[in-house]
């Protein structure tokens, strides 16, 4: 089919250069367009539940939480749960210590005279091969003096495998007689086991609380060392004051003292010793007990009383 000319219809739009005017909007468009966007719709959101509580029901919720977990706690640790766990990592470490090296292979000990060896090592509580690491160095102090003999110990871990142990003794002072049987005993007035063989010179020390006041006795014969030189032994009397025999048990001059003034009377004796000579006047006992009188027996006398008689020995 042919188009004739005067079928084509060429309009204004369509013309080059011409311009296509723009359309009318709408009212309703031009709203929507010039409107701000639109906000996203708000999630719902449950209400909020506020528990207003005072300040005493704050602290009594406080003190609940703390029994639920104290007590939660106190029946984990009766369990015994968390010990075996703390027991079980503790001798897996020592056990590896041990294969690493850190095992006793080294026992010595210094001071020792008179303990037994196998009491030391029994009180020490280890064994070659041990892990050293498990050595409790405070029990194993605390055993080892309490041994009778032992006064103070110490106690070296040297690494990786020695034990290095030091020990001081309890030394004789005195031999305590008590059921016809002879006792080595210290100044703390403690017992020492043993043979009394190289100690036979000791002084002698007799009755009842004697070895308990031992220190005490040796300290009053310390203030005059000329005399205590010369003490054979002391009898306890009553367990209230001293009788000392001088260099003899049996035939030395036997010296009463008092239950007071100790110190005074044996001050007096020495000073007698060193003006009268009294030993050696066949006397063989001497009662200082009153401060003021001085009482005398010898072997040809029954009893002098150096207040009415015998001016020889009579004090100024």
């Amino acid at each position: 089919m042919r188009l004739n000319p005067s079928d084509i219809v060429i309009t204004a739009d369509d013309r080059p250069g011409v311009h296509r005017a723009p359309r009318q909007i709408s009212a309703k468009r031009r709203t929507e367009q010039e409107a701000p966007p639109a906000r996203p719709k708000a999630k719902r959101r449950w209400p909020r539940l506020r528990l207003d509580f005072s300040p005493v029901q704050r602290l009594a919720g406080m003190g609940l939480m703390a029994v639920i977990v104290a007590a939660g706690g106190f029946a984990l640790w009766h369990s015994g749960k968390p010990q075996r766990l703390v027991r079980d990592i503790a001798t897996a470490f020592l056990s590896s210590s041990a294969e690493a090296g850190f095992q006793v292979a080294d026992i010595t000990v210094s001071g020792r005279r008179r303990t037994p060896p196998d009491q030391l090592a029994s009180a020490l509580g280890t064994r070659y091969g041990d892990p050293i690491l498990a050595v409790d160095i405070s029990a194993a102090r605390a055993r080892i003096e309490a041994l009778p003999s032992v006064r103070a110990a110490a106690i070296e871990r040297r690494l990786p495998g020695a034990i290095h142990l030091s020990i001081v003794e309890r030394q004789p002072v005195a031999l305590w007689q008590t059921d016809n049987r002879f006792v080595l005993v210290d100044r703390d007035g403690r017992s020492i086991p043993g043979a009394i063989e190289g100690f036979e010179d000791l002084p002698l020390v007799v009755g009842d609380g004697a070895p308990a006041r031992t220190d005490e006795l040796f300290a009053l014969l310390a203030t005059e060392p000329d005399l205590a030189a010369r003490v054979k032994a002391a009898i306890r009397v009553s367990n209230r004051r001293w009788n000392i025999k001088l260099d003899d048990v049996e035939k030395g001059l036997e010296a009463r003292l008092p239950e007071l003034d100790t110190q005074a009377a044996w001050h007096r004796l020495a000073e007698l010793e060193k003006t009268r000579a009294l030993s050696g006047r066949q006397i063989t006992m001497i009662d200082l007990r009153v401060p003021d009188r001085l009482v005398l027996k010898s072997d040809r006398e029954a009893m002098v009383n150096t207040a009415s008689a015998a001016p020889p020995v009579r004090e100024r």
